[in-house]
């Protein structure tokens, strides 16, 4: 049995395709075919169903995939330990991106530099794209971890590192009529028309699931995939939105109102694939936004930070998703906790 050969099953289970697995691994078809059918050989089973148009895990294959999975993890971080102790820390990471509140510290390009400064073996890839794409590259392995908006109930197979939340206020113009007011319930936002992100964005799910849990429904009269062109279209009286302070500059005749009770919240995480161990290089990683969210919180004057990712805190995320969900550990909220999705 070959790691290779582990490899090729892992990604053709994750993929459900041996041609998709073929193009994440840069190889020919026909040598991932072999790769699975040597590997079936030695163990004496199928682990695969194949007909024409799907590939389905058999159940040798689903009995087989954690095994495998942890077979490759322990190999790679056998791999990290030797590469430390011959003067530093290798590999890659695969970061998803998104567009981030610039008020919070932990940015990304500023978490890529600081990290590279500590770890200039590691290649950090970069993929930009909408917290839902990430989180299901995620779940499908090819992403690392990735920065994300998401929704709890939306964060299933996934553990997460929050960095930042903030609740979100109503936006609109100066001139309209809700405008003075000091607080505003959702259900007076239903007949007004809407300014919004793209349907996988995190500040739109956070919307649609505030007013999902109150019943209510609104009509989104113009989408928008930039936070600085939602601004506009506010500042030009087109529609209202719903966002953080972050999207505007009060100064462009935009007034942010409270929504009280109703507010949803943007919290913006890091996630990684749950119920797996975290590789040398993501926990580096992931240590390096850590400390940048403590040093936010010494800056905002917060003192009771307690998160930890050394010794055993590394393994935090692994426990929660054996555990059969997804876990948070708040960083930039001011303390570092697990809490169970539900």
């Amino acid at each position: 049995m070959e790691l290779r050969q582990i490899r090729a099953f892992v990604v053709v289970a994750d993929e459900a395709s041996f041609t998709r697995a073929a193009a994440r691994l840069n190889l020919v078809q026909s040598a991932v075919s072999a790769a699975v059918r040597n590997l079936e050989r030695h163990l004496g089973a199928e682990l695969f169903e194949r007909t024409t148009h799907h590939v389905h895990l058999t159940q040798a294959g689903r009995l087989f995939l954690p095994e495998a999975r942890r077979t490759l993890a322990a190999a790679q971080e056998a791999q990290h330990v030797i590469e430390q102790m011959r003067g530093g820390l290798r590999g890659e990471v695969r970061l998803g991106v998104i567009q981030t509140p610039q008020h919070v510290v932990a940015q990304p390009a500023l978490l890529i530099s600081k990290f590279r400064a500590k770890h200039p073996g590691v290649t950090v890839s970069i993929q930009a794209g909408g917290s839902v794409s990430h989180a299901e590259d995620l779940r499908k392995k090819r992403l690392d971890v990735a920065f994300v908006i998401l929704p709890r109930e939306a964060t299933a197979g996934l553990d997460m590192y929050v960095l930042a939340s903030e609740k979100l206020q109503l936006l609109c113009h100066t001139d309209h009529p809700l405008a003075e007011r000091d607080q505003v319930q959702l259900a007076e936002l239903v007949d007004q028309p809407f300014i919004d992100t793209p349907a996988t964005w995190g500040n739109r799910l956070a919307t649609d699931s505030a007013f999902a849990r109150a019943g209510l429904t609104r009509k989104v009269a113009y989408e928008i995939g930039d936070t600085a062109g939602l601004a506009s279209l506010v500042e030009h009286g087109l529609g209202v939105a719903i966002g953080p302070m972050s999207f505007i500059n009060p100064e462009n005749g935009i007034r942010a109102v409270s929504l009280g009770s109703d507010a949803p919240s943007l919290t913006l995480s890091l996630a990684v694939p749950a119920g797996h161990a975290v590789s040398t290089p993501v926990r580096a990683l992931l240590q390096t936004a850590q400390e940048l969210s403590e040093r936010e919180c010494r800056i905002n004057g917060r003192s009771d930070h307690q998160g930890d990712l050394s010794d055993d805190g590394d393994r935090r995320g692994e426990r929660a998703g054996r555990a059969g969900g997804s876990g948070t550990v708040e960083w930039g909220a001011g303390r570092a906790v697990r809490c169970d999705a539900s």
